[in-house]
């Protein structure tokens, strides 16, 4: 996929993106602790049915569970010598299931790791860092990059630096924000959207964190300075956990999908589900816009 590609789907109608990963491999049974990547590798037939369900419920974009296997990331799981070869069969998994369908997006997130002077890492160890994952991303066919869950605007600055340094394809970028649009770790919405479109990004928005019935001055914000589609996947509302500990959110797929109606309306226009989605969420989000 091409920027001018991207630019093309997003300019034709909304994009719809799929829904939750890591909370779905929960419920089928990942256990607490493990590196969700190397679970995902082992259990293809668990991704192939959420990654269908959401092909069919009508994701035009789905993301190959990629999201925390850079070598830090993996570093914590003893399983750094295997990035290549996880990323890898990851992103050929999510193809062979998409299957011309949909396009894959490879994904990246947050190392959890501060630059310097507030962190321990400097834009050169970090850059190393996402530059590796990003070129193995590359190189399995995705079609496309997100940058997702992103704790800072600096961060994603990185990240967006080091893809556009081995490739060409398309990023998107997104941060998670507080219902006010502050990033946890440094910067807010609006900078993030003036930053990283002028970097090059297409499509710049926010994910996680909380429910779309918070975000609504959040992506009216955005959409103020955006010269580019805003993306929102938030939550299926807030969580409460359960003796197990469990998430259960709080929306059902209606109630999401018409909160999502009106982020749709503020300025939102690449849309999709995080935490506590399912395909049944996207499947009603499609409905909403007309699918």
């Amino acid at each position: 996929m091409t920027k001018k590609e991207f630019q093309e789907l997003a300019a034709s109608d909304i994009v719809l993106l799929d829904g939750a990963t890591g909370s779905n491999f929960r419920k089928a049974g990942m256990p607490v602790g493990v590196s969700t990547e190397l679970w995902a590798m082992e259990h293809p037939d668990v991704v192939r049915a959420l990654q269908n369900g959401y092909v069919e419920a009508g994701s035009q974009i789905i993301y190959a569970p990629t999201f925390s296997a850079n070598r830090l990331g993996l570093e914590m799981h003893g399983l750094p010598d295997r990035l290549e070869e996880i990323n890898m069969k990851i992103v050929k998994l999510s193809k062979e299931i998409a299957g011309g369908r949909a396009y894959v997006a490879g994904d990246m997130t947050t190392t959890g790791r501060m630059l310097e002077p507030a962190g321990d890492i400097s834009y050169e160890e970090l850059l190393d860092v996402y530059k590796e994952q990003a070129a193995v991303l590359a190189n399995a066919g995705a079609d496309l990059i997100i940058a997702e869950t992103m704790l800072s605007v600096d961060e994603t600055t990185v990240l967006l630096d080091a893809v556009q340094a081995v490739c060409d394809l398309p990023v998107m970028c997104s941060l998670t924000l507080e219902a006010d649009g502050r990033a946890l770790y440094g910067g807010d919405a609006v900078e993030a959207v003036e930053t990283l479109q002028a970097m090059g990004a297409v499509s710049v928005g926010l994910n996680c964190s909380v429910g779309p019935n918070q975000l609504e001055a959040v992506i009216c914000s955005m959409k103020e300075v955006a010269e580019i589609p805003v993306l929102a996947k938030p939550n299926a509302g807030m969580p409460v956990m359960d003796k197990m500990g469990f998430a259960h959110y709080d929306m059902t797929p209606e109630q999401f999908a018409a909160a999502m109606k009106k982020l749709i309306e503020a300025g939102a226009g690449v849309v999709g589900g995080c935490c506590g989605t399912t395909p049944e969420y996207i499947r009603a989000l499609a409905k909403v816009i007309g699918r």
